[in-house]
């Protein structure tokens, strides 16, 4: 009896893994196809991307953060990003290296595939350690991407 209850448990893991994974291997294939025209923007410009996140909640209010740990690169200048489909963030706050928080108090209305403008950042060159924002979904959108670029 305990041999099939850990047998149906086993099948009904590998279904729950086998769609978890489905999604992941999208994401990153998007991912990957973003990184090389990331990799082309940050090659002939002097932006570089600090890092992305996937949003999606059907119009619901919610909050993300973006983690800046691939650089100590020190910026005056940052913007946002959104692919995919449209978005709104209406709040920012910027956490830098000294731990010192910063919000531009800016509300920003993404169309598919646009950028923010650009947000001049306080008090000279400063590394960014983490951006977080709350954001939502507008009616009709789907799943967003996110960047946060600085220079």
């Amino acid at each position: 009896m305990i041999s099939r209850i850990t047998a149906l448990l086993s099948i009904c893991l590998l279904f729950a893994l086998a769609g978890c994974g489905e999604e992941r291997r999208e994401d990153r294939r998007d991912e990957r196809r973003d990184d090389r025209r990331d990799e082309r923007v940050e090659s002939w410009s002097d932006w570089e991307k600090l890092g992305e996140r996937w949003i999606h909640h059907k119009g619901k209010p919610d909050h993300d953060t973006i983690m800046v740990t691939a650089s100590e690169g020190r910026f005056t200048r940052m913007a946002l990003r959104c692919e995919h489909s449209q978005a709104e963030v209406y709040d920012i706050e910027v956490t830098f290296g000294d731990g010192d928080k910063w919000s531009p108090g800016t509300r920003i209305h993404f169309g598919e595939d646009t950028r923010s403008r650009i947000i001049d950042l306080p008090g000279g060159k400063r590394v960014i350690r983490k951006v977080e924002f709350w954001y939502r979904n507008l009616p009709g959108g789907g799943k967003a991407q996110l960047e946060l670029w600085a220079k």
